[in-house]
């Protein structure tokens, strides 16, 4: 029985791209995503033809008892859970504050935070058992930094680093490494960025930043970097880092 990579919010960008990536390192992915079971056939099909293993799920994770129930049947039908890479998004879009319902503010924070606290809450004593485990989380520039129109978006990515920060001052001294890691540009993934943007928009980037070259940031490059932040020797544990690509200005420097 392989140890398992649970990815939650698998796309065709980063999620799904670093399931395949420790499927390639003797890992079982679990590839979950909330809705398009074509798409997420496709994901797991591509992992199996390479010769990887993955099983693939649709999961609201913003249902209740919907995480820790699939948390559950992983670890009893298909292996313990060592990776955790909780990649699921919480952009709503742009809305003004006098736009921004309570219902669309809430959802962003229970998507972003909430769902992660439960990942967490339900993982975390598994993992402190066997005295060991990984949660990669994937965040944006918005957990840096508010912009206007941004309400819900924001202040969710924030509360996701912080209670990251939380997690990791309680379980890292228990052998769970946690790094938060702030994506501080535009993914060439055609399911998230793209599907915002829409095909022509996202066309027109794509030509503007060198049409798939290094532009946009590469998400077989991305996960590279999941993979490394997974395998450090626990006395040089990253908690945070940020990626962008060469072509984009940092965060902090807008």
């Amino acid at each position: 029985m392989k140890p398992v990579c649970l990815v939650i919010g698998a796309g065709a960008g980063i999620g799904g791209t670093v399931g395949a990536k420790f499927s390639q390192e003797n890992f079982h992915s679990v590839l979950c995503r909330r809705s398009d079971q074509d798409g997420l056939d496709k994901l797991v099909s591509k992992i199996q033809t390479n010769g990887g293993e993955a099983t693939g799920f649709i999961l609201n994770a913003v249902e209740e008892g919907s995480i820790e129930k699939r948390i559950s049947h992983i670890e009893t039908e298909i292996g313990p859970i060592e990776i955790v890479v909780f990649n699921l998004g919480a952009q709503i879009g742009n809305r003004h504050l006098t736009d921004t319902s309570y219902k669309a503010f809430e959802i962003g924070w229970r998507m972003a935070t909430f769902a992660l606290f439960r990942t967490a809450s339900t993982l975390f004593p598994l993992m402190e058992n066997r005295g060991r485990g990984t949660l990669l989380v994937t965040s944006s520039t918005a957990s840096v930094r508010g912009n206007a129109s941004q309400h819900s978006h924001a202040a969710a990515m924030g509360g996701r680093r912080m209670l990251c920060q939380s997690l990791n001052a309680e379980y890292a001294s228990k052998g769970i490494h946690i790094a938060h890691i702030i994506i501080d540009g535009a993914v060439e993934a055609p399911d998230t960025l793209g599907k915002m943007l829409g095909a022509e928009k996202f066309q027109k980037l794509k030509e503007e930043k060198g049409m798939g070259k290094d532009g946009l940031m590469l998400p077989e490059k991305i996960a590279e970097t999941y993979l490394h932040i997974h395998q450090q020797h626990r006395s040089v544990w990253t908690h945070e880092l940020d990626l962008r690509s060469f072509s984009d200005l940092a965060w902090w420097n807008h």
